[in-house]
């Protein structure tokens, strides 16, 4: 498309355009890349594209995706990772430290990431650094070149070049990143002796469970409320799956403690009663819990004390994942899932009765605020970017393998039925997406404030 054309002014309408206050009819008008103004009456003057019944709403921020590139993008990298985002109405994604080659736990390290981006971007990304035993003295740089905070782990992350970080590295870090005005990610676990080792077999789903209890998380997140209260700096708590951790959080949050919690559509879609022996593809760390653990993340999420949803999408080869044995506690822990929030968390709202609007602040606002984004990214409004998702609410699929665009079509969500199918996404005004078929790749770099 040309700069021209990108430059008039133009007008998207449909008869149920998502804001806060819920669904109205109304057009929005863009001009350039930026959202000029949303009305409650056609404009004169310009085209308008009516998209009739079909939803209009704020593009997706996902705030936690590993895309793995450079070094590892046989598992997934930025063309593949961006394409299926785009196909999932998600404009903008921010991406793990890890498990890329080399983790982003240093400048050079960023540097090779931004280097690896080309002009593979369909959506755009944003970056997280992180934070590792001994490099606290990188971590103001990392923020100054760009990065939006910085994420550590209480245990091992899966691989060695990203070792977990103990107490006294976590307060150093979240010292260093409160003087840089920036928040600390945290997978939060604490590996601990296991009271009752389960004696099944390796591909049960039963012996992966027990092999890391909600008590790893909640002793945990205990010790990095204790930080948060000792260091002032701000913290995020990513993909909890304890529902046993929600009273602490809720009291460490009225405390006043600058605390905040995302969760993921396999904790609140999906639960341990239907996995079955050998299913590896659902294994994630933190594991997926009971149907009872489920309904309280739900309930978590309604009271506000869970701010958003992400989807953690960690996809690796299918060899990894030992498909052929079944092996649980050998298998690679990530769920792929990237594209698929809208419709899986929009299946779920319909079947609770839970209002529409929801889905803004859990899957646009909430996590573009956390990432600092949110001056230009996650809501409708004049001077934002003019990010937009039409997607048909009452569409029904059953997932395929060829409807998935990120890399390697292994999914748990596969044969699911879902409602909500999108048909076109427009990325800062230039539609990129539209029924199955990418246009282009307009995606940028979003490097954070400091930078």
């Amino acid at each position: 498309m040309s700069s021209d054309k990108l430059n008039t002014p133009f007008a998207l309408h449909s008869q149920a355009v998502l804001t806060a206050e819920g669904l109205k009819e109304a057009w929005v008008v863009i001009e350039g890349e930026r959202i000029l103004e949303l009305r409650d009456s056609a404009p004169e003057g310009i085209e308008v594209k009516s998209f009739g019944e079909a939803t209009i709403m704020a593009g997706l921020v996902d705030a936690h995706v590993h895309i793995n590139e450079p070094g590892r993008a046989e598992w997934e990298g930025f063309f593949t990772a961006t394409q299926a985002a785009l196909a999932g109405g998600v404009t903008t994604v921010v991406d793990m430290p890890l498990n890329c080659i080399p983790v982003t736990t240093s400048v050079p390290a960023l540097e090779d990431k931004l280097a690896s981006l080309g002009e593979q971007l369909h959506v755009d990304v944003g970056f997280w650094g992180g934070v590792v035993p001994g490099n606290r003295e990188a971590l103001a740089p990392l923020i100054r070149r760009g990065a939006l905070g910085c994420k550590a782990f209480m245990c091992h992350s899966g691989i060695d070049d990203f070792p977990d970080s103990k107490r006294e590295t976590l307060r150093e870090a979240m010292l260093a990143l409160k003087a840089a005005g920036a928040p600390l990610l945290v997978h939060a676990e604490l590996e601990a002796p296991l009271e009752a080792p389960c004696e099944a077999e390796p591909s049960s789903y039963e012996r992966y469970l027990c092999s890391r209890p909600s008590s790893w998380e909640v002793e945990a997140i205990a010790q990095l409320i204790e930080l948060v209260r000792e260091t002032g700096c701000r913290a995020h708590v990513v993909h909890l799956s304890a529902a046993e951790a929600l009273p602490m959080i809720a009291a460490a949050r009225a405390e006043g403690l600058p605390l905040s919690v995302e969760t993921c559509p396999h904790y609140l879609c999906l639960s341990a009663e239907e996995i079955s022996d050998g299913q590896t593809q659902f294994k994630c760390a933190p594991p997926i819990r009971s149907a009872e653990n489920r309904e309280a993340l739900w309930r978590g999420l309604e009271e506000g004390v869970i701010d958003f949803i992400v989807s953690d999408h960690s996809p690796c080869t299918p060899e990894l994942k030992k498909l052929d044995t079944g092996d649980f506690l050998d298998a690679w822990g990530g769920i792929s899932s990237l594209q698929l929030g809208l419709p899986n968390i929009w299946t779920e709202l319909k079947r609770r009765g839970l209002p529409i609007e929801r889905l803004l602040s859990w899957l646009c606002e909430g996590p573009a605020a956390f990432a600092g984004l949110d001056h230009r990214k996650g809501r409708i409004a004049a001077g934002y970017d003019a990010d937009l998702v039409v997607w048909e609410p009452e569409r029904s699929f059953v997932l395929e393998p060829a409807d998935l665009r990120f890399k390697h079509k292994l999914s748990p969500y596969l044969g699911r039925h879902l409602s909500g199918r999108v048909t076109h996404t427009f990325l800062r005004g230039a539609l990129c997406y539209q029924a199955g078929e990418v246009l282009m790749a307009r995606g940028e770099a979003l490097l954070g404030r400091h930078a």
